[in-house]
């Protein structure tokens, strides 16, 4: 319960062992007489140990031993036992007064603390992919943060996974398929990818009819060498040599409306280019792996606290079952 200080003996004889050890008995042995408290309190509202008993999940006998202890403890009796009845002595109405106070602070303290629980407030630390971050988190904060003004955010961009114990996040956003992840992962929307040109690069080098076909186009790619795709035969895995090397996602995204290639996209990336016709989907048979969705990671369902939970409430709702990124466009099935 209590940490040793730095620099301090760690042998199991030394003094801080010996000074911890009796702090813990110590508040154990406090919270044992606090639970005898409750235990009497029960036994003379209801006015049988039985009932008692039932009330607090125990055993008769126990609730017996624990009033014994603690008229052992004061040195009185406190309840006047008979065959038909229990009743309180006069030492006990007195006492009974007292602990019902007493039991009465410490759950007006519980509820205070459980109050504050539930309250959305304090610094939150989101990390999200740099490009979805930009588009579809950073824009909507300002009416996140006015709805739940005692939040604070830390959002952070990177295409890295981060570590969202390790690094202190309390909640990641991932573009992944995370069907393995020891976090608990909330889908928040779906991640429809699909192959996409500029009418322009179209034009001049036709349309792909066939998966074969791109084995003559010039294709754009960020950090993989096959994509990953499903059709009408099942899934495929097509190798792929892109013709701009960069570390960027965005810079591909620039490159396909620009008419340098065929690139897989993203719909929450392209999905204004498709709708205004600037870009064209090609092969709309295939498309990248369902599996890949939108997802909210976070380190354990118990104990959420609040202001982790209102925000990934509002990006649910802020997305929807149909995000704004896919309204309007005809998407594989």
């Amino acid at each position: 319960m209590l940490a040793q200080p730095e620099g301090g003996d760690s042998t199991p004889d030394s003094a801080w062992h010996l000074f911890r050890n009796r702090m813990d008995r110590a508040i154990c042995f406090r919270m044992d007489r606090l639970g005898d408290l409750d235990i009497f309190a029960r036994v003379a509202a209801t006015g049988s140990m039985s009932q008692a008993a039932r009330d607090l999940g125990l055993s008769p006998p126990v609730i017996s031993k624990r009033i014994k202890r603690l008229e052992e403890r004061l040195g009185t009796r406190l309840l006047q036992r008979t065959t038909r009845q229990i009743a309180l002595t006069e030492a006990g109405r007195g006492f009974h007064e007292r602990v019902l106070a007493i039991l009465a602070s410490v759950e007006e303290a519980e509820n205070w603390v459980s109050q504050r629980a539930m309250l959305a407030r304090g610094p939150l630390r989101v990390s999200a992919p740099t490009t979805f971050g930009r588009l579809h988190v950073a824009p909507h904060l300002v009416r996140f943060l006015e709805r739940y003004p005692d939040i604070s955010l830390d959002l952070s961009l990177s295409d890295s996974f981060v570590d969202v114990v390790g690094d202190g996040f309390d909640v990641a956003i991932r573009i992944a398929d995370l069907q393995d992840t020891s976090l608990v992962a909330r889908k928040l929307a779906p991640n429809h990818r699909v192959l996409c040109a500029a009418p322009s690069y179209l034009a001049r080098h036709g349309r792909p009819e066939t998966l074969a076909d791109l084995a003559r186009h010039a294709l754009l790619v960020h950090n993989a060498d096959h994509w990953r795709l499903e059709g009408p035969e099942g899934p495929v895995s097509v190798p792929v040599a892109s013709r701009v090397a960069t570390n960027s996602s965005e810079v591909i995204r620039e490159a396909v409306i620009a008419g340098l290639g065929v690139a897989l996209r993203s719909t929450w990336d392209v999905g204004p280019e498709l709708r205004a016709g600037n870009l064209i989907p090609v092969l709309p048979r295939y498309r990248a792996s369902h599996r890949v969705a939108i997802y909210a990671v976070y380190p354990s369902r118990r104990h959420l606290p609040q202001r982790t939970r209102v925000f990934i409430d509002f990006l649910l709702d802020l997305y929807g079952p149909v995000p704004s990124w896919d309204q309007g466009l005809v998407l594989p099935a």
